[in-house]
């Protein structure tokens, strides 16, 4: 089956007691049994739920992995990947990277004995070095938070893979539509599905996805014992929002497009920096292993952090407010918003400066994107 058959039949038969074509919501926490230890498969909905169960067929599915593991957000997924290492083990991890998830691998599992490599991985020079000194995980962001830095997948996979690490992927700024790192020979895909998997601003998810049958059991043994699971609701939910991933997809790539070379043009700013963009220094790198890129876009405004403020507090039609991947366009300012939890001195020597702007372009009529840009930008 093709990508939008997938995303709408994937994991999601008529439901076998009434026929109902959309996968219920299963909201109760327990199961009935017929004897002590006899039951249908279902005991306990942080263990099972049948919801829960369609959303990650589904996404694995979509991603040409085995096995989906759902949690309640993407921060619980990641919490989960490390739940596999004990102390002493090593990262090497994307420099670039969600305030969110420096803030949980600095602050609460560095304290627990696992060491942090953070690498500029767009070089895959570096990538071999770092891993020399060992590693059981290579996490990579690919295109990374805020940067849209580009990481060749096959060529660090392969280093991993000689080195005994296992390769992770945050693909959420992809998503499956645009980038399956699977199949260029990553180990683990992880999504944040707040974003576009979901799709409308209206819930917090997360989901792994790989191949491997033993790492699968791992991760279902961390995400039952730690219990961080959707409710029913918010699978469905996410679920709901799979089923347009690939129309929405493409509406969010040729609206950023436009956005991003209207940008380029624009004399109130300095720098656009979109991996589709011929101007991208890893434009080849994005058309060889991505078949389009999200809404993502990130500028350097040609003024100061009045200038931006001034900039963020006269849009419209843009939201000013953390997240991306929803219908509705977002505008962001990651040195005090996403980032923040970053330290100065990293954010400086990443290019997070003051004049950064993120933005997540929605599904809207791209003419009224292009007004409300404009219009800002006067009053830089």
């Amino acid at each position: 089956m093709k990508f939008n058959t997938k995303a709408i039949h994937s994991g999601q038969e008529p439901e076998k007691r009434t026929g109902a074509v959309v996968v219920p919501v299963f909201q109760t926490s327990t199961y009935a049994q017929e004897s002590p230890g006899k039951h249908t498969g279902y005991e306990y909905s942080r263990t099972q739920n049948p919801t829960r169960e369609a959303l990650e067929a589904c996404v694995a599915a979509l991603e040409g992995g085995r096995h989906g593991i759902a949690f309640a957000s993407g921060l619980a997924a990641e919490d989960a990947l490390m739940h596999t290492l004990s102390a002493g083990d090593r990262v090497v991890c994307s420099d670039d990277v969600y305030g969110g998830t420096y803030r949980q691998f600095e602050r609460v599992f560095r304290k627990h004995g696992i060491d942090f490599a953070w690498v500029d991985t767009s070089v895959t020079a570096n990538v071999e070095k770092a891993l020399e000194k060992g590693a059981k995980i290579l996490w990579i962001e690919t295109p990374t938070n805020p940067m849209l830095k580009l990481t060749d997948i096959r060529a660090v996979s392969a280093l991993a893979r000689k080195a005994g690490a296992l390769t992770v992927v945050d693909n959420t700024f992809s998503s499956p539509f645009f980038q399956n790192p699977l199949e260029l020979g990553a180990d683990v895909v992880m999504h944040s599905s707040t974003k576009y998997l979901g799709g409308h601003s209206d819930v917090v998810g997360g989901i792994i996805i790989v191949r491997e049958d033993e790492l699968a059991q791992r991760l279902r043994f961390v995400q039952n014992a730690v219990g961080g699971v959707p409710g029913p609701w918010d699978a469905w939910l996410v679920l709901r929002g799979v089923k347009t991933l690939g129309v929405r997809m493409q509406r969010h790539f040729e609206n950023a497009l436009q956005v991003a070379r209207f940008l380029e043009s624009h004399p109130k700013v300095e720098r656009v920096i979109y991996p589709w963009l011929e101007s991208h220094p890893q434009h080849a790198l994005a058309r060889s292993q991505m078949s389009g890129m999200s809404g993502m876009i990130t500028m350097y405004l040609a003024s100061d952090l009045d200038g931006a403020r001034r900039f963020l507090e006269k849009v419209r039609v843009f939201t000013l407010a953390e997240s991306l991947g929803g219908v509705e366009s977002l505008i962001e300012h990651p040195a005090i918003m996403t980032h923040a939890s970053v330290p100065p001195q990293i954010r400086g020597s990443l290019g997070i400066a003051d004049t950064l702007v993120r933005l997540s372009v929605g599904i809207e009529d791209v003419s009224d994107l292009l007004s409300d840009l404009d219009a800002a930008l006067a009053a830089v």
